[in-house]
C-alpha cells in the first residue's frame, strides 16, 4: 500500500501509561466490592474513552451492590479510582523507542498525527513532556471531541480529515482491540503494537482477532516495517 498518513494512538503506544497505577486501581476497586484484577481493567477498559470507560465501571459497581448506585456513590468511586492512577503518574515513561519511531516517520515525509482517546489536556501534557511535539503538533486529537469514542472509528476520521488524506491510505497504529476495531472500521490498515508494558501474553492474539494486520513488539520491529512498505511504493 501507498501510506498517506500514519495516525498514532498514544497511550500505550507512544506513552507507556496503561501501566501506570493499575494495581493499585485493582486493590481500590477490591475494597469497594469488586472482584476485578489488573488483567479485567487491561481487558475491560484499555483503550476506551472516559465516558465509555465510566458506563463499564458503573455496570460493575451496579452489579457488586445489586442496586443502582446513588450519585454520591458513583463520584466517591469514579474520583478514588482517578486518584489510584493520578498518585503514580510520576512513574510514567515513554515507551522505549517510540520517539524514534515518531520521527523516522516525519523524516520519511509520511503525514502523522496523534489520535487518542484521552482527554485533550492530558495528550497535550504527554505529548509535550515526552518530546513528541516537533513532530506531530498541530495534530494531535483527542476523541472528547467527536461524537463517539473508540470502538466507533471517529477520531480516526476526523485525523484524516484535518491530514487531508483518504482514510484508506492510512496506517494506525494501536495497543488496544478497540482502537484496532475503530481503525478497522474506519477502513484503514491497523498495525498492533505490543510493546506497552500492560501488554498480556494473549495481546498478540487478541489484536489480530479485532483486525490488525500486522504486530509489532518494539518500536525497532515497527521502524523497520514502515521502512519497509516505503521502500516498496
Amino acid at each position: 500500500m501507498a501510506i498517506g498518513a500514519v495516525l498514532f494512538d498514544c497511550d500505550g503506544v507512544l506513552v507507556d501509561s496503561e501501566i501506570v497505577g493499575l494495581e493499585d486501581s485493582a486493590e481500590f476497586l477490591r475494597s469497594n466490592g469488586f472482584s476485578w484484577s489488573p488483567e479485567d481493567l487491561i481487558r475491560l477498559f484499555t483503550g476506551k474513552r472516559d465516558d465509555l470507560f465510566r458506563k463499564g465501571l458503573m455496570e460493575g459497581f451496579a452489579a457488586v451492590l445489586g442496586r443502582e448506585p446513588r450519585e454520591a456513590e458513583k463520584e466517591a468511586l469514579y474520583e478514588g479510582l482517578i486518584e489510584a492512577r493520578r498518585a503514580n503518574r510520576h512513574k510514567m515513561k515513554a515507551v522505549p523507542g517510540a520517539l524514534e519511531t515518531v520521527k523516522l516517520v516525519s523524516e520519511l515525509g509520511i503525514p502523522l498525527a496523534v489520535a487518542s482517546s484521552s482527554k485533550q489536556v492530558y495528550l497535550d501534557s504527554k505529548i509535550e513532556r515526552y518530546g513528541f511535539g516537533p513532530y506531530v503538533l498541530p495534530h494531535v486529537y483527542s476523541a472528547e471531541f467527536v461524537d463517539h469514542g473508540k470502538p466507533a472509528p471517529d477520531i480516526f476520521l476526523h485525523a484524516a480529515e484535518r491530514l487531508g488524506v483518504a482514510p484508506d491510505s492510512c496506517i494506525v497504529i494501536e495497543d488496544s482491540p478497540f482502537g484496532v476495531e475503530a481503525g478497522v472500521a474506519a477502513g484503514m490498515e491497523v498495525w498492533g503494537f505490543t510493546g506497552g508494558g500492560h501488554c498480556l501474553e494473549d495481546h498478540p492474539m487478541r489484536l489480530n482477532q479485532a483486525g490488525s494486520s500486522r504486530i509489532h513488539a518494539t518500536h525497532s520491529a515497527l521502524q523497520q516495517d514502515l521502512v519497509r512498505v516505503m521502500e516498496e511504493q
